[in-house]
Parts: structure tokens; C-alpha cells; sequence
């Protein structure tokens, strides 16, 4: 598919990641944003002052590219590519209306960093099955890239992953503007599959920063993190990939590390005493790892690969393991 000078995007969801992706297709000058979102109230309000009052409400949004549905079946019509910005655990909801003839001649591109709670299955996987499209013709955006530093302009960056290189080569293009840098690859499982457990290993550096662990650690896990990242993407999807490049290690560090990531801050409320169902009503927010950290976990008693790290945020998450116990068995598996 290549640009023309009326592309149709259409953008499904209404947090603070959607916001962003919208922002850095409004600097295209032959794009029209089709966008849905569920919330009545943000409609009326993004229509009438054109910005997102719930989510990077400073971010001004160009009402001339910009066309906001009530209906999702008419955001997606006459769709070039859809793009997928809501939680993992609310997309079968959001897209429960839509039929495989609504989605059909369009390009798919997950901008979801987190699996099917339920199911346990990648994004890009449901969609494949659940809506009749070929693998070849879905994508997932993936990198280093926080929602908050695109609004304000920072230098970003994006890898655009699809099973075959020249497929994302458009879309990359279309995401790329000069506060954006963004470019095509030919992992999508593998970016996949590191995108959910950057999450997982977000969320164990925020507990051990809520425990008082310092940098000295938390360097050491991030280390550690990224080996086995590696070796369960491997496990699933045996090829040659550098696991060091930005779509991998760079998404993790980002995660990892960044005051604007929310599964470090979900994982810092946790080593600070909160429980689970506090820091999530505290936050407002969906943090991907929680329910990513259940997906890899169950996902690897077929596998069997060794996740120390993925292990020891299951048993504080969902085994009530005390936190501090935890990560005082888990630090002396660290090398």
C-alpha cells in the first residue's frame, strides 16, 4: 500500500498513547484521522476545543486532519490502516461491534504493548484469527517512545515490525516527522513478545525502587532482564535478531527507568505496601505488566524457559508473596 495524498487512518482509542499517535500523524499533510473513543463526554469536548481533555490535554489537535466517531464501524470505514491504542485487556470489547467485513482490504497496526489476559495470545495473533487477516497485513509499533515526551516534542524514536520488511515501510514513513524518527523491521513476534515483558520487568524495577534498592541493583536486573527477554523470544521464535537495538533494549530501558512509565509506578506502589487493587484504583490507569506478567507465566509452563524475574513478579502479584521476601531470594540469583 503506498501513501497517496488521502490516506484514512483511523485510530481506535482514547488514552494518552492514542493522543500521541494521533499528534505525529497531524504533522503529515496527506493523512485524514478517523477517530474513535468511547468516552461521549471527550467526543463533544475534542470536537469543540480540539484537545484531549482527559489524557495530554495540552496537545492541540488539527480539527481540518481530525474526524471524531461516535461509532467505531464508521471510524474504520474507507480505513487505509486501523490502529489499535487501548489496553490489551479491553480490545475484544472495544472491537466486539466490528466483523471481519468491516476490517477487510485494511491494514492492521497494533500500537498494544501487552497480550490477551484471557487468552494469553498476542495481539496481532487475535486479530489474525479473530478478524480473517493475514498476518503479512498487521504491524505493531514498538520502541522507546512515551505518549508524554511526544507531546512535548522530545526526539523519539519507533521501530514499525510486520513479518516481511517492505511491508511497514509506508506506515513507517507516515510516522515519522522531525521530533519522530521511525523505521521498518522484520520481527514482529519478536518485538511483540519483548513489548509484554518490558512490561514484567518495569513493574519488578518499581518494587525494588519502592523496597529502597538503588541503582547499583537495579542496573544488575535490567542486565539480567535482557537475557531473558532473549531467551524466551527465542524459544518462541527461533531467528537471528539484535536483541540490543532500540526496539528491544531500548523499550526496556525506557520502561524501566522513565518517570513517565506507569508499570514502574504500578511496581513502585507495590514495594511501598500498596495492594494491587489500591495501586490500581490510585492510578487511574492500566498498567500492561500486570496482566502480561499471568500471560508469560502461564504461556512458559509449555515452554519452560528460566524467568527468575517474571517468576518472582507472579508471586508478589498474584501469589501475595511478600515483595520484600521476594526480591531478597530473587537478588541472589543475579549475576
Amino acid at each position: 500500500m503506498s501513501l497517496n495524498n488521502n490516506t484514512k487512518i483511523a485510530v481506535i482509542g482514547g488514552g494518552s498513547w492514542a493522543t500521541a499517535l494521533i499528534k505525529i500523524l497531524c504533522e503529515q499533510n496527506h493523512v485524514q484521522i478517523r477517530w474513535w473513543l468511547r468516552n461521549q463526554n471527550d467526543i463533544a469536548h475534542i470536537r469543540k476545543f480540539h484537545h484531549n481533555p482527559s489524557y495530554l490535554s495540552d496537545v492541540v489537535l488539527s480539527p481540518k486532519k481530525i474526524k471524531v466517531f461516535e461509532k467505531i464501524q464508521d471510524a474504520v470505514k474507507g480505513a487505509d490502516y486501523v490502529i489499535l491504542a487501548v489496553p490489551a485487556a479491553f480490545i475484544q470489547e472495544s472491537l466486539q461491534p466490528l466483523s471481519a467485513k468491516h476490517l477487510k482490504g485494511r491494514r492492521i497496526v497494533s500500537a498494544i504493548k501487552g497480550m490477551l489476559p484471557d487468552r494469553n495470545m498476542l495481539i496481532t495473533d487475535w486479530i489474525a484469527n479473530e478478524y480473517e487477516i493475514e498476518l503479512s497485513e498487521t504491524c505493531v509499533i514498538a520502541g522507546p517512545c512515551h505518549a508524554e515526551e511526544v507531546a512535548l516534542e522530545k526526539q523519539s524514536y519507533l521501530s514499525i515490525a510486520s513479518t516481511e520488511c517492505p511491508a511497514p515501510e509506508d506506515f513507517a514513513k507516515l510516522m515519522t516527522c522531525r521530533y519522530v524518527t521511525a523505521n521498518p523491521l522484520d520481527d514482529l513476534y519478536g518485538v511483540e513478545y519483548s513489548a509484554v515483558m518490558k512490561n514484567i520487568i518495569a513493574l519488578a524495577c518499581g518494587i525494588t525502587h519502592g523496597l529502597g534498592y538503588g541503582d547499583n541493583f537495579q542496573a544488575v536486573l535490567v542486565s539480567n532482564a535482557m537475557q531473558e527477554i532473549g531467551s524466551f523470544v527465542t524459544a518462541l521464535d527461533a531467528r537471528e535478531r539484535n536483541i540490543s537495538s532500540s526496539a528491544y533494549l531500548g523499550d526496556l530501558l525506557v520502561t524501566a527507568y522513565s518517570q513517565f512509565s506507569r508499570n514502574r509506578l504500578f511496581g513502585n506502589m507495590i514495594g511501598r505496601g500498596y495492594s494491587v487493587k489500591a495501586a490500581q484504583l490510585e492510578m487511574k490507569m492500566i498498567a500492561e505488566g500486570y496482566y502480561a506478567t499471568k500471560s508469560i507465566h502461564e504461556l512458559n509452563k509449555i515452554h519452560n524457559v528460566n524467568l527468575p524475574i517474571t517468576n518472582a513478579v507472579f508471586r508478589i502479584l498474584y501469589e501475595e508473596h511478600a515483595p520484600a521476601q521476594v526480591m531478597d531470594d530473587l537478588k541472589k540469583l543475579m549475576k
